[in-house]
């Protein structure tokens, strides 16, 4: 909100309370209501470089029908056609240091699709000049008991990193990479249909990456903390 109205984010804070609300960050990005909050970790940290640590995630959506979903027509009409289409599921991978970030939507979250989208990812990464060399994630089967995401971890010169069982907040900054996501694209307009949200993942992502400031960088965008490539 300080970004867009051009006011101090402490000022924005201070007008909030005045008036009861509570602050954006504490509110589901869709209804609007306030999250329960959660433990977060007191240690604080910040690997050196770009590549010393990079967070994966996978983020489920419910797909768009054609003509849109209940956010365009509205939650009365909802037709069964419209029921059942499925989930889109959205692979995340955001470098600790520099917090540049990458995602593709894919069919579905097993270890071989882990796999590829890791794969994908690290290419991704060195072609901004950057080499993974440590990856965390959580400890779902995808990630923890496939032998094809292990070989794409060790094929690109990954070492493997898990949080511990039931702490998501030591994975905090791709669990916050998907928040932003969710607001900034996948909810931030009634799209008409799957293709045209899938569309405007790219775009997002570039604006995400090269233009839009991140407070934990005094600022500036991801790409002002990237090497540039070789």
């Amino acid at each position: 909100m300080a970004e867009a109205t051009g006011v101090p984010a402490r000022t924005v804070t201070r007008i909030l309370t005045r008036h009861g609300r509570p602050p954006l960050a504490v509110l589901d990005p869709v209804t609007g209501m306030v999250i329960r909050a959660s433990r977060t970790t007191r240690l604080r940290y910040e690997r050196q470089a770009p590549g010393d640590l990079v967070h994966i995630d996978v983020k489920k959506l419910g797909k768009i029908p054609d003509g849109g979903g209940w956010r365009v027509n509205g939650r009365a009409k909802r037709p069964r056609r419209m029921r059942g289409l499925g989930y889109d599921y959205v692979h995340a991978a955001i470098d600790d240091h520099s917090r540049l970030g990458y995602a593709e939507i894919l069919p579905d979250e097993k270890g071989a699709t882990c796999a590829g989208f890791w794969r994908r990812a690290a290419a991704w990464f060195a072609s901004h000049g950057i080499t993974v060399r440590q990856v965390m994630s959580d400890n779902a089967l995808n990630y923890v008991n496939s032998t094809d995401f292990a070989d794409a971890l060790t094929s690109t010169g990954a070492q493997h990193l898990t949080i511990r069982p039931h702490c998501p907040w030591q994975n905090g900054k791709v669990e916050r990479f998907n928040r932003t996501l969710a607001i900034e694209w996948a909810y931030r307009q009634p799209y008409t249909s799957n293709v045209a949200r899938a569309a405007a993942l790219d775009p997002w992502l570039a604006t995400y990456n090269t233009e839009r400031g991140h407070h934990a960088l005094g600022g500036l965008p991801p790409i002002s903390r990237v090497p540039s490539p070789t």
